[in-house]
């Protein structure tokens, strides 16, 4: 398959309509079907279903379509490496991370390289940890931060100065509101919002020393913002992390801390033997630096 050929294919997939997707490319309508058709006979595989006035796509050809992308990704992502200068540090740094307050000692990090280099580009991709695994191992991005009990020993790896604490986000109106904090044992037979890593990752009747039959599972969220609107709506208390939802002022919601405490351990992780760009190497001696 030919980097060309896997673009037009895109433009194809996006318009779903040969004749647009041939003038957004700039090529005749004839050439991109034979393309088209070409690329499916090397696959062996039917990619669209034609209709008289629209092109869908097909299973497989939604498969090629979630592949091409992350491809054309990498591609571009080395095209930019390949292109910087040697002295001046003007590509891309990419990471991606959940959500945590801690994330400002990486927003330190990109300050400074960018006042040393204006033409350095922070991406920051906010997914969770089964995302952000994923995006490393397709060298998609070039850092990863990996909350435990994610396995972060499968990846080099530097542990955060800090921790996140767990605990409970609800309504300032739920009878757990009252105290300072919150203990496991209260969350038996209430409706709770877990994060889809979390439950991936653990027991979480263990977790939570509840008998399994005593926990209510309301819903999963990858992120937490999300989860918080179900929280207002009533639909459970959400299992998460301090400081990620300001509960001041008018807010309908309020965060309660375990007792005894539970921890939250972070890594900055990135793939073993990695090569990094220039602007990568900087960013992790930088946060080496800030460890240290």
């Amino acid at each position: 398959m030919e980097i060309r050929v896997l673009r037009y294919f895109l433009t194809v997939a996006r318009e779903e309509n040969i004749t647009k997707a041939a003038e957004k490319l700039h090529i005749t309508q004839p050439t991109l079907s034979r393309q088209l058709h070409q690329l499916e006979e090397e696959l062996g595989k039917q990619l669209f279903k034609r209709g008289n006035h629209d092109i869908k796509l097909t299973t497989d050809g939604m498969l090629l379509r979630k592949r091409a992308e992350e491809i054309i990704d990498l591609v571009e992502k080395t095209e930019t490496e390949m292109n910087s200068s040697n002295d001046e540090l003007t590509g891309d740094i990419y990471i991606g991370a959940g959500e945590t307050d801690a994330f400002h000692l990486v927003a330190d990090i990109v300050k400074k390289i960018q006042n040393e280099h204006p033409q350095v580009t922070f991406h920051n991709i906010s997914c969770d940890s089964i995302d952000v695994i994923d995006k490393l191992n397709k060298g998609l991005i070039d850092f990863g931060i990996l909350f435990e009990p994610a396995d972060y020993t499968a990846f080099e790896y530097i542990k955060f100065p800090v921790h996140d604490t767990w605990g409970v986000l609800m309504r300032k109106d739920s009878d757990l509101a009252a105290g300072e904090y919150v203990t496991t044992e209260m969350l038996a037979d209430r409706p709770l919002i877990i994060s889809r890593q979390f439950m991936n990752s653990i027991d979480l009747s263990q977790w939570l020393g509840i008998p399994k039959e005593k926990i209510i599972v309301s819903a999963t969220t990858n992120l937490i913002f999300n989860g918080s609107k179900l929280v207002e709506e009533g639909i459970g208390s959400a299992v998460t992390l301090d400081k990620l939802i300001n509960c001041s002022g008018d807010s309908k919601l309020c965060f309660r801390q375990f007792y005894p405490p539970k921890y939250a351990q972070m890594y900055l992780v990135w793939k073993k033997y990695q090569v990094f760009s220039k602007e990568a190497e900087r960013f992790l001696n930088d946060f080496r630096s800030l460890v240290k």
